[in-house]
């Protein structure tokens, strides 16, 4: 029988190593927040050299007129759903072993949506205009519906990740009083609600979960079939698809289990929490990852399927450019390494291990982004009358604003790192707790305190200097 250690040992050992980021950051830390922000500034600095001489500077022009830029907002608007709408699953079925995870998975959702909803302004060439959208937009248009729905679905997100926060920032509160600067202090003070873990705190933050948990899983359907619906509704027959909304979500939910065990990996190696996320939070997420898998090949099948069995209007052409033209790299990239190659990864035992799954997510993201992309620009691609087809090929301002996008949204998780904890500590001793209460391992030796109980952390971890 397993033996497991006592509870209020666990606890201690467990606050210090996650609040220990909180306190302080190695010199690596400064560097790769440096690093991070010189590739934002390029980034920013190319965007005002298009926004200085307008959209003649990418290689967007009258037919190709959506590109890099909406591919990205996609792509990012797609990512999100690793955390809301995978943690709400979870929560909802009562999987044990989220806990430790769940925290990273919501960080993934609100920096993806800040750094997604950015992108179709970068991609107006009179971003000045924006407001006119609000002020004079017709609720006919489905570009409405998408800022109604990705609004909203940040609202509920940060509520999603805030909620289970409470009784993180009264632990952060009462363990770090004299060990971090008096505003930080502060702020955990304030945002966590006077949180002292009494039963009817306790009632309360669960029935606030159980309602937010419900809500968010429509809301985050519901957010990708508008973002599908701006395609679908357009008058281009390689868009013209009944499935897309379908096929959009569980798009969105396999890029967003890549991203997220990436991350994971990464937080995991530098703030040495192998004892708490184990290899058995990527065994589970690489099942979740391999099943998506073989939906996203239905998916496909069925679609290029019922379109070359026909060959009908500009079909012919679409399937042509994906599988032997110009997109046909890209495309068999998405198809052999974005899906194949990952299911085999996780599939073969040999294989089924964090290295291979985060190597199996790493294909995955990027296998979906080449999809975002051929959808985009296969799609403009196609001719609607008998002209030579257009050709379209990102500038340098294109690819330095999709880096600096990469580097936001790593510099904004990097910073989170400093300020929030990266694992909910107290749903995590709660499952340790419960794991104690079915007799797997002894009984504790001491009383368990409410979350937000003070609780003195054991010895300095390492985590901040790694």
């Amino acid at each position: 029988m397993e033996t497991l250690r006592p509870v209020a040992e666990f606890r201690r050992d467990l606050e210090a190593r996650v609040l220990a980021p909180l306190i302080t950051a190695g010199r690596w830390y400064y560097v790769v927040v440096i690093a991070l922000a010189a590739v934002l500034a390029w980034g920013i600095y190319a965007y005002f050299t298009q926004l200085n001489q307008g959209l003649i500077v990418t290689g967007m022009r009258d037919r190709i007129s959506w590109a890099l830029y909406i591919t990205l907002f996609v792509f990012f608007i797609g990512i999100s759903h690793a955390g809301t709408l995978i943690s709400a699953i979870l929560r909802v079925t009562k999987a044990g072993w989220r806990t430790p995870i769940t925290r990273m998975a919501e960080f993934i959702t609100v920096v993806a949506l800040m750094v997604g909803a950015l992108m179709p302004m970068i991609d107006l060439g009179r971003p000045d205009r924006i407001h006119h959208l609000f002020l004079f937009g017709r609720f006919q248009s489905p570009l409405v519906w998408d800022v109604v729905a990705i609004m909203t679905y940040l609202t509920g997100s940060v509520i999603y990740m805030y909620l289970p926060l409470i009784p993180d920032f009264a632990i952060a509160r009462d363990a770090l009083k004299d060990r971090i600067p008096r505003l930080k202090w502060r702020v955990f003070d304030i945002l966590s609600l006077g949180w002292h873990g009494t039963l009817g705190q306790q009632r309360r933050l669960t029935h606030g979960l159980g309602i937010m948990m419900i809500l968010i899983i429509p809301i985050a359907v519901s957010v990708h079939t508008v973002v599908s619906w701006i395609f679908a509704q357009t008058l281009r027959e390689p868009w013209d698809n009944a499935m897309f909304g379908a096929f959009f979500v569980a798009g969105a939910i396999y890029s967003g289990i890549g991203a997220l065990v990436i991350l994971m990996a990464i937080l995991r190696k530098v703030y040495r929490l192998e004892e708490y996320i184990t290899k058995e939070h990527f065994v589970n997420l690489g099942y979740m990852l391999a099943g998506l898998a073989l939906m996203m090949m239905y998916f496909n099948v069925n679609e290029f399927v019922t379109e070359g069995y026909k060959l009908a209007g500009e079909g012919e052409f679409h399937l042509n450019n994906l599988f032997t033209g110009d997109l046909a790299p890209i495309y068999w990239f998405y198809a052999l390494g974005g899906m194949v190659l990952p299911g085999l990864l996780i599939l073969i035992p040999q294989t089924r291990n964090v290295p291979g799954i985060v190597l199996a997510s790493g294909l995955v993201v990027i296998g979906m982004f080449a999809e975002r992309y051929f959808i985009v620009i296969g799609g403009l691609t196609v001719p609607l009358m008998p002209y030579t087809p257009a050709t379209y090929t990102p500038t340098w301002v294109e690819w330095s604003i999709m880096a600096g996008a990469f580097a936001g949204f790593a510099l904004i998780v990097t910073m989170f790192v400093r300020v929030l904890p990266l694992i909910s500590i107290w749903e995590v001793v709660e499952h340790y707790e419960e794991e104690h209460a079915r007799g797997r391992g002894p009984a504790t030796d001491a009383p368990l305190p409410a979350p937000g109980a003070a609780v003195a952390p054991a010895g300095a971890g390492a985590g901040g200097d790694d």
